[in-house]
């Protein structure tokens, strides 16, 4: 047959094989997209994360295919670990009573903010990082990075977010009560520039539950798979963490899946 129609055999078994059809060739093309996204991001988005990027990309999919593709591919989203709290409540200086009362809603920039501390290993010892969120946005406005547990390091975050902010009078500050947060020269700041003082009850960690979820994402994200070998590296890691990727680029669920600056800037709010 070949031979009367003048066709090489090997292109007729060429023809013969199966070929994928057009859904298994778009099924392939997403899953080859998933992926890209998924390590694009260094493992850290999740199922929705991931479809909110292809929507972005302008892939028309459901986000219950997206989770069964990733589970078929074996893609998950990173784990977050338990970390210990470095509140040092006991102590006699005064406490503010607490004002926010987990409400973590916001109608505008400056409105209330969150604080809190935690800490980081590396080669030389601990790093202990101050952040300032807004709860407007979740954008992270202030952050300090220093070797000792003292009040110098709130302060240093505190006087970040107000030169980057330059809120109104009237601004709702939220802490625990730690040593550092319930310090004479944090108090004499916030009273300086009429900021109204809150903090959590005693050993309630869901009292700033936005910042205890911050600094769970940072450490689930990225510092669990870092090796630190000096505290100047792990300063400049967690700096392009938090102002390069936290705030310009992840996906918030509670902003519709838009990062920090760009929830500012679409809803014309940003300060």
């Amino acid at each position: 047959m070949c031979r009367v129609l003048n066709v090489r055999r090997s292109g007729y078994y060429a023809w013969k094989r199966p070929r994928p059809n057009d859904r298994q060739a778009e099924a392939k093309r997403l899953d080859e997209a998933i992926r890209r996204v998924f390590d694009a991001h260094k493992g850290r988005y999740g199922s929705p994360r991931v479809w909110e990027d292809l929507k972005a990309e302008g892939w028309r999919v459901g986000r219950p295919r997206v989770a069964r593709r990733m589970q078929a591919l074996g893609l998950k989203a990173r784990a977050a670990r338990k970390f210990k709290a470095t509140t040092q409540s006991k102590h006699t200086l005064p406490v503010a009573p607490n004002r926010l009362e987990q409400d973590f809603t916001a109608s505008a920039p400056n409105q209330k903010w969150v604080a809190d501390i935690t800490y980081l290993w590396t080669g030389e010892g601990w790093l202990y990082l101050a952040v300032v969120l807004d709860l407007y946005s979740r954008k992270a406005v202030g952050w300090s990075m220093m070797a000792t547990l003292t009040a110098d390091l709130v302060e240093d975050a505190l006087k970040m977010a107000l030169y980057e902010r330059n809120p109104d009078p009237g601004l709702l500050h939220h802490s625990d009560r730690g040593s550092q947060y319930a310090s004479g020269q944090i108090r004499q700041l916030l009273e300086a520039q009429h900021i109204t003082v809150s903090m959590s009850r005693t050993a309630n960690c869901y009292d700033n539950a936005v910042m205890e979820s911050f600094f769970s994402t940072l450490k689930c994200e990225w510092v669990y798979y870092q090796n630190y070998r000096t505290r100047a590296e792990a300063s400049r890691d967690i700096f392009a963490y938090i102002a390069g990727f936290y705030n310009r680029v992840r996906l918030h669920s509670t902003l519709g899946y838009l990062s920090p600056e760009e929830f500012e800037v679409q809803d014309g709010k940003s300060p």
